[in-house]
């Protein structure tokens, strides 16, 4: 998805929707109201050096299935590629924020920014001293860490977690396939978060800014529009 951050007021944002819906039909446009009053900031999902196209996708479509609006995506030895026919255009509803450049940590700097965000960290690994996902405390806002389908996640995100989160098994295999276990993370968590937690669900303003974004995937050259339309309400 392209930019999710529009330096704008409140009110500029909201006539700038208003007008880009009226491009749309009436159907994606209730389809779009229905869908954003379940979208959530409270929890994040971040992958950190996922190699395989179809997992990398699979990651996506279950955050867009599960109403986790931000996706973080750590590049420090592969690069983050998506499979279409597994992510079935689900990449175009979720906020990706990429962590690549080639002259910093970048898992040191997502963790960062996650923080001083006021994000829990969490750990998905089955080693170590562990929380059981049924245990898990949802209150507080966090980000769920996923690593790559060998390795899992480096040392630096277990060494810098807040939580390190297990998703109780039975059988002889020690974890699951990241996919799944995103998708089995997700599932749980959203459903025991959104009762418990009054500031589950988007703000006013970040639905507008997620509208706004979704809008733009639907219009054809809609960069060109939105900036006339904005050019326009300069002249009023």
């Amino acid at each position: 998805m392209r930019s999710f951050f529009l330096p704008m007021n409140l009110e500029t944002k909201k006539i700038l929707l208003d007008k880009l819906l009226e491009l749309i039909t009436p159907e994606r446009v209730d389809r779009f109201y229905e869908i954003i009053n379940h979208r959530t900031n409270h929890i994040r999902v971040v992958v950190e050096d996922i190699f395989q196209p179809q997992n990398a996708s699979a990651v996506i479509r279950s955050c867009d299935c599960f109403g986790i609006q931000n996706l973080h995506i750590i590049e420090n030895k592969n690069k983050y590629k998506l499979n279409p026919d597994v992510a079935l255009g689900s990449s175009k509803w979720v906020n990706l924020h990429k962590h690549n450049s080639t002259d910093t940590n970048n898992t040191k700097s997502c963790i960062d920014e996650l923080k001083s965000s006021g994000y829990k960290i969490i750990a998905t690994t089955p080693h170590g001293k562990t929380t059981s996902l049924e245990d898990f405390d949802v209150t507080q806002k966090f980000a769920l860490f996923f690593g790559t389908e060998k390795e899992g996640l480096s040392e630096e995100v277990i060494e810098k977690a807040d939580v390190r989160l297990k998703v109780p098994l039975y059988g002889f295999t020690e974890s699951l396939n990241i996919s799944v276990c995103a998708a089995v993370c997700l599932q749980y968590l959203t459903s025991k978060a959104r009762p418990k937690v009054k500031s589950y669900y988007l703000t006013e303003e970040e639905k507008i800014n997620t509208l706004i974004n979704w809008a733009k995937q639907t219009i054809k050259n809609s960069d060109v529009i939105e900036q006339r339309i904005l050019n326009e309400l300069k002249s009023i």
